[in-house]
């Protein structure tokens, strides 16, 4: 588990003063990104390598309003990895009372340049090794 930590924006909110539930979806991507460059190994060098990762599914579901001024901590895990998939878990919380905010999934596959399938355990076999470890339980 990698711990991410961000304060809400005005312009991410609704009227309400509620986060719009759109950016719950960034959310997990900004905690994402942070998670792999805690585990040594980030976004722009696998994209330099010619290997992209896209979003091929993601759900989230909202427990209580985050609003504007509020700090969140993300907690993100890597729940599976395969050679041609990944998938987090995300659950965020009010990082002053630990209140559960909103869960979430996301899953992930391996592409290169020209959108094929990408086998990352053979083709990346380093930066498959470097995410294996960190997968929850």
């Amino acid at each position: 588990m990698h711990r991410f930590v961000r304060r809400v924006n005005y312009y991410e909110t609704d009227k309400m003063g509620v986060v719009h539930h759109s950016n719950y979806i960034r959310y997990f991507e900004e905690a994402r990104t942070f998670f792999m460059e805690e585990a040594g190994y980030d976004y722009p060098r696998l994209e330099r390598e010619g290997i992209m990762s896209p979003v091929i599914s993601v759900e989230c579901e909202y427990k209580k309003p985050v609003r504007y001024g509020d700090t969140v901590n993300i907690d993100v895990y890597l729940v599976s990895m395969t050679a041609f998939r990944c998938a987090f878990r995300y659950e965020v919380s009010d990082a002053a009372t630990g209140e559960r905010r909103a869960v979430g999934r996301s899953e992930h596959c391996y592409l290169n340049g020209e959108g094929g399938i990408v086998n990352i355990q053979r083709q990346r076999p380093e930066f498959f090794d470097a995410f294996l470890p960190e997968v929850e339980g």
